[in-house]
Order: structure tokens, then C-alpha cells, then sequence
């Protein structure tokens, strides 16, 4: 995100600006990049439990994988979403935001898809990931799926609800697809 708020600004005086202008592109990403500290701050705390936590993975197209949570109950790719003072809700299949359809769902899932590809290649093993969308800072979440595809959670219940799910890897493979996951080359193509 930082990389993109610097090219649509390179200035960094006019960047300043820019951030509390209205409307603007770089507000936008400024709010999306607190959004993803938040999560990122949040998801530090399952540290030392059992887990480890990597941010802002880059895909070789530039795009990239706002936070990827490994510990015992799984590998989950974390989507983070800021949508201040708005209402949130999620049903079985789409997310709106103040009532407007959103692709929150549809782009999660296809990014835990892609990563559990990528680590399964590398891993010589089937590694499932679980899309999860860290919710900050919304007015209001409903959450109105019997078994939803993709976990959709308050950004202050995340590291709770994340280390309370059942265990299914041993610290053994989470440390080997750990490893896996932090190396760079395991990105890059």
C-alpha cells in the first residue's frame, strides 16, 4: 500500500495534503493502510501462541496478500477492510457495505485459492487456506451465514477467534509451512 500512496503522490509534502483531502485517491489508501496496521497489530498477538503471522506478501503483478495467519487451526489469508463508521453486513454468499454489493467474498476466496496453491506446490503437501476479511472500524457487523465460506470478524475479536478454532497442524508443519511462506522466492512466480 505505502508503495501506491507513493505513486499516485510522489511528493511527500503534497502526499500530506492529500491524505485529509476529501474524495482523494491517497485518503483512500491511507485508510486502507491503517486498516491493515490495525489487523496486522492484532494478529502480532497470536505470536508466541503457537503462530506466526507475515504482512504484506507481494505477488510478482504488484498486488499483494495483506496478512497470512499459520498456527494450529490452519493457514488463513486475512483481507483487511476499513470501512469507518459504515454498516457491514454479510450474508451467505456477499458482503454489502451500507447496502451496496461488494466483491469482498468472491476476492478473498480467490486469494486463499492462489495461496494455497503456491504453498502446496512449495510444501510438497495439500495446505488448505482459509479466507478470512478483518472488518476495522465499522459502525456495525452482521453476520448472517449458517457456515460461511469465508470468516467475516470485527477486527477486535480476530486473534481470539482465530486461536480459539479447532487444532488441525502440528507445530511441525506449521513451522515448516512457515518457512516456506516467508521466503521471498516462494512469491515470486
Amino acid at each position: 500500500m505505502r508503495r501506491k500512496i507513493r505513486e499516485l503522490q510522489p511528493n511527500p509534502a503534497l502526499r500530506l495534503i492529500d491524505r485529509w483531502r476529501s474524495g482523494s485517491d491517497i485518503r483512500s489508501w491511507v485508510d486502507g493502510l491503517a486498516g491493515e496496521r490495525l489487523t496486522g497489530r492484532k494478529l502480532d498477538r497470536l505470536r508466541g501462541r503457537g503462530w506466526f503471522t507475515l504482512h504484506a506478501i507481494q505477488w510478482p503483478s504488484g498486488a499483494d496478500i495483506d496478512h497470512l495467519a499459520i498456527g494450529p487451526a490452519g493457514v488463513f489469508s486475512i483481507n483487511s477492510k476499513r470501512h469507518r463508521g459504515k454498516t457491514v453486513w454479510y450474508g451467505d454468499t456477499a458482503v454489502t457495505v451500507n447496502g451496496a454489493s461488494t466483491r469482498h467474498i468472491a476476492v478473498s476466496q480467490s486469494e486463499a485459492r492462489r495461496v494455497s496453491r503456491v504453498l502446496s506446490g512449495r510444501c510438497g503437501v495439500d495446505v488448505p487456506v482459509r479466507p478470512v476479511i478483518s472488518v476495522v472500524h465499522a459502525a456495525k457487523l452482521t453476520v448472517k451465514a449458517a457456515n460461511p465460506p469465508v470468516l467475516v470478524l470485527a477486527v477486535e475479536h480476530l486473534d481470539r477467534i482465530l486461536s480459539g478454532l479447532s487444532p488441525k497442524l502440528s507445530s511441525d508443519q506449521v513451522a515448516h509451512i512457515y518457512d516456506v511462506a516467508r521466503d521471498a522466492r516462494t512469491w515470486a512466480g
